[in-house]
This record gives structure tokens, sequence and C-alpha cells, in this order.
């Protein structure tokens, strides 16, 4: 589900006396698995993978980005130092591979600090990078519940959406087994009228024998087991939709089972009317299938 959400929280620094601001947005937009992308300040960097848990405890579902922007009033210090060994090191190494390539650019300052190395923390710096990363979680949390509350919303008018056509489909069900029940005698009349047009004499036609194969026919082409267990699968699939756990992946087992039904119905049928209703539930389907991808 689609949504957004931000965060803002602000303390002042134990360290320097200076005020700390951070802000952190998350947005999401549909997908059927959790894919996670992050961005956060050079200062911490490290703290990647530790926000990508954080938000997955939140979501289950949904492409999510997350952004976070560290604002310092009052103070000149942030919580880095340079990593003087390993800027030099890296230096060497550029202007090593200047020399091998023919390069004749100067190494600018922007091509160290592609590298995250060069920066550290120390004990003068620590302290104010832990508080800072304590301030950016909670700025993470409450964008991350307000975005579920816009998800909610957006989960509220989407299952409105279901429930009716669920509703459909049980209405095109009722219509396939109303219609399904004259197949039997329907199929009886045609076959001997058939009949008798080939032989052309109402003698010949043996009713006892036509009445055994209209039977054998009519077990073949009887389709009350699967309308039984599609209307099982249609209250499996509003208990799961009205359930409190997550339920997509539910949902989506579901819609491939009532999938499967709505087949064998079409392949069983020879009636024009009842094959309509079948491709109207399948049409249903299609669309439920589009939108349960997006419900945790």
């Amino acid at each position: 589900m689609t949504g957004f959400g931000r965060g803002e929280l602000s303390d002042r620094s134990e360290a320097t006396g200076g005020a700390i601001t951070v802000v952190a947005e998350a947005r999401s937009i549909n997908s059927r698995f959790i894919e996670i992308s992050v961005r956060l300040p050079r200062t911490m960097s490290e703290r990647e993978l530790e926000v990508r848990e954080l938000v997955r405890k939140y979501l289950e579902r949904g492409k999510v980005n997350v952004s976070v922007n560290i604002m310092r009033q009052g103070s000149d210090t942030i919580p880095l130092m340079v990593n003087e060994p390993a800027a030099k090191a890296y230096f060497g190494l550029l202007d090593k591979l200047r020399t091998v390539t023919g390069m004749t650019a100067e190494i600018q300052v922007r091509d160290l600090t592609a590298f995250g190395e060069i920066f550290t923390t120390d004990e003068a710096t620590g302290g104010m990078a832990k508080q800072e990363w304590g301030i950016t979680q909670e700025a993470i949390k409450l964008a991350l519940t307000a975005l579920n509350v816009m998800r909610k919303q957006e989960g509220g008018e989407l299952e409105k959406d279901l429930r009716m056509r669920v509703q459909t489909m049980e209405q095109a069900l009722t219509a396939v087994e109303e219609n399904a029940k004259s197949t039997s005698k329907d199929e009886f009349n045609r076959l001997k009228e058939r009949i008798v047009e080939l032989t052309q004499d109402v003698n010949v036609v043996n009713n006892e024998r036509l009445e055994f194969e209209i039977a054998m026919l009519a077990e073949r082409l009887d389709v009350t087991e699967e309308i039984v267990r599609f209307r099982s699968h249609l209250k499996f699939f509003i208990e799961a939709v009205e359930a409190h756990e997550s339920a997509g992946r539910k949902l989506n087992f579901i819609l491939q089972e009532m999938n499967r039904e709505a087949n064998t119905i079409g392949s069983k049928t020879n009636l024009a009317n009842v094959a309509q209703h079948v491709v109207s539930i399948k049409q249903e389907l299609e669309k439920i299938r589009e939108q349960v991808q997006n419900i945790e």
C-alpha cells in the first residue's frame, strides 16, 4: 500500500550544548515483497542495517524509502573525525592509480570522501554519535507509525472494494448453480432430438439407454462440489480480511484455489449462460488478485 509518514524530534546535545533536530521521512508504494531503500547522513552510514531491521518491525510488504536529515544548531562539531592513516592510504592508492593509467587530473577531496573509512569516531565524539542515533531511531519510529496510519486508511477503502467483489462472485455463483440444475434435462432433450434428426425414426430411440448415457454425462458435468468448495473459499477469504494478523499471502493462496475451482466449472459446463457467469467470476478474481498484492 502507498503512504507517507514524517517524524521530527529535537534535543540538546550533551557534548556541545547545541540543538539537534532529526527529521525522518518514510514513503511506501505497492510491492508484493518488502524492498527497503535507506538514505542516511554520512555520520550514520554504518547504521543502515539497523534502520532496515527497524522498518521490518513495522512493515511486511511494500517498496519503502526512508530518509533521515540531521540539523545541528549552535555547534560546529559533528560526531566524526578524520581517520588520518586511512585517508593517506586511500590517497596513495588513488595516486598510484593515476600513474598507472596515465591520468593527469588532480586528486580531489571528493574522491577521498567516497571512501567511508576515512571518517571515524573517537571517545570525544562517540557520545554525540550515540545520542544522535537514539534521537534518529525515535524519529524513524514516528515516521513509520504515521506511514502505517495512512496505509490503514487505504486498507479500509480496499476492504470495502474486496467485499463488494466477493458479493458479486457470490451472486454469479448462485446463477451458475441455478442454471446448472437444468443441464441434465436439457442435455437429454438435445440428444434425443439429435438422434431423431439423424435416424428420422422416433422408434429407434432407446429411452433407457439414452437416460443411462445422460446420467453418466450429467455426473461428468455436475459442478456441485466445485460450487461448494468455491463458497467455502469465499468464507475463508472474508475471515482472512477481517483477521488482525497479516493476511496478504493467505489471501493470495485462497485466490489461487478459487481460480482453480472456477477453471474446473468452466471446463465442465457447455451452457453459454453458465460460461458467461464463469467469465465474470474470473474477471473479479483477477481484479482482486491485483489488489491483494498490496495487502500485508
